[in-house]
């Protein structure tokens, strides 16, 4: 019952009213915008959480968060621009399924039964490009005005990726000052269960959601 309203990829009722009426280029408001979807993306948030879980060295962690940043940056403007005509419910179904699977990644489960492991940096380009149709059909919910468009978008995405730093910051501090404890090592696999099964979880909502619309 609650999928379609809570657990939806949403944008908060004030957004949404400003997004509808905005005309013309209004960067500062749409880079503010970007940031604060981004920080409140619980599940942008959960998949980076997954994909730095076990990277130490701060040239991979660039290297993974860049190709996810490139990837959802070209869908989103292009998901826009081209009026891709996509169930938000079921991008974001995808996007629940891309953070099970980057958990089950982390424990080496691909390796286990299947006996190899898709390149991960692949993975993450590919979930990179998914999570930007998420953020596309959230703008093409509303009657965007043709002006100013691309100027928005960018800026938009500006702010999308500002958030990320800051989310991946606060990520990085917390994973960092947790590994320098014993517990890292034991808890870890446990950790990413939970990870997936949060994963599964949302997927199960934004199922639900869709059929129930």
């Amino acid at each position: 019952m609650w999928a379609p309203q809570v657990f939806a990829h949403g944008v908060a009722t004030g957004d949404q009213e400003f997004i509808a009426q905005t005309s013309g280029a209004q960067i500062i408001p749409f880079i503010y915008l970007g940031a604060k979807h981004m920080v409140t993306g619980y599940d942008h948030l959960l998949f980076l959480a997954g994909v730095i879980f076990f990277l130490h060295r701060m040239k991979d962690v660039w290297h993974y968060v860049t190709l996810f940043a490139v990837g959802h940056s070209v869908t989103l403007i292009f998901g826009v621009l081209v009026e891709t005509n996509v169930s938000a419910y079921l991008v974001d179904a995808i996007i629940g399924l891309s953070v099970a699977y980057k958990a089950f990644d982390n424990v080496g489960g691909f390796k286990r039964v299947l006996g190899v492991r898709p390149d991960p940096r692949m993975m993450v380009l590919v979930f990179g490009f998914i999570h930007g149709f998420g953020l596309a059909t959230q703008f093409l919910e509303y009657d965007l005005a043709r002006e100013g468009l691309i100027a928005n978008l960018l800026a938009f995405n500006v702010g999308v990726e500002i958030g990320q730093v800051l989310a991946l910051s606060i990520i990085l501090v917390a994973m960092s000052a947790w590994r320098r404890f014993p517990s890292f090592e034991r808890h870890a696999f446990a950790a990413n269960m939970v990870l997936m099964t949060a994963g599964f979880v949302l997927t199960g909502y934004q199922i639900a959601g869709l059929l129930a619309g």
